[in-house]
């Protein structure tokens, strides 16, 4: 019998998702899942052999890939056959190419089940994408997180910014833009918002306001289902 929830995450680039879920994760001492790490780490070896557009090849690779993610002092570090990862998979061009990996039907299937046996047992905060819609439909707690375009993007320069890239917002902007179609049009697990997610606009509120609101739900969803949860 399940003792933890299952909360489940989804939203656009530069919404909040990661700096949220690790915070919320956090409070309720549960495992944080950044499942967009899993698909950057794909895409970093996609462009490591250069099969980039030979979609067999990748979903082999996704196969054969031996993804390891760890949630260790407030960050998600990902390593691959023992090499670790976590700063290469957030470069500017894996993130301008994770959303057409991301599309691939077969490469879906595979990290999905992964998820699917990180999560299974409760006790997780997972985040990405698919989460409240593919990943986790019946997940306790399920909240999509937006912001509008130009936030998201001056949030995603300074990341940049912090790592050592500066980049015009514009190209940035045009890069979510290009994301945001791709993830909301692709034919298999596209972004879209379940019916029965909390939505929380993050454009004008701070981050322990927006952990806040979710926390609150989450409380409210313990209750109901007779779950103890202990928040710290």
């Amino acid at each position: 019998m399940q003792k933890k929830l299952i909360v489940a995450i989804d939203g656009p680039a530069g919404s909040g998702k990661s700096t949220t879920a690790k915070l919320l994760a956090q409070r309720l001492n549960y495992l944080y899942i950044d499942t967009g790490a899993m698909y950057r780490t794909v895409t970093l070896f996609v462009i490591r052999k250069n099969i980039l557009g030979q979609n067999e090849k990748i979903i082999q690779l996704s196969a054969e890939l031996d993804i390891v993610l760890e949630f260790i002092d407030g960050e998600t570090n990902v390593t691959v056959s023992g090499e670790d990862v976590s700063q290469a998979i957030r470069t500017y061009e894996v993130n301008q190419n994770v959303s057409d990996v991301s599309k691939i039907e077969g490469v879906r299937k595979i990290l999905v089940q992964k998820q699917q046996e990180i999560g299974k047992n409760g006790g997780v905060v997972m985040e990405g994408r698919d989460i409240t819609t593919v990943v986790f439909p019946n997940a306790d707690v399920k909240i999509f997180l937006t912001a509008v375009i130009d936030e998201r993007a001056k949030r995603r320069a300074l990341e940049f910014a912090q790592k050592g890239t500066d980049l015009p917002i514009n190209e940035v902007k045009e890069n979510l833009q290009r994301r945001d179609t791709i993830d909301s049009n692709r034919k298999v697990s596209p972004l879209t918002q379940s019916p029965d997610a909390i939505e929380v606009d993050t454009s004008n509120v701070s981050i322990d306001e927006q952990v806040s609101i979710i926390l609150d739900h989450v409380k409210r969803i313990a209750k109901e289902k007779n779950i103890k949860v202990e928040i710290n």
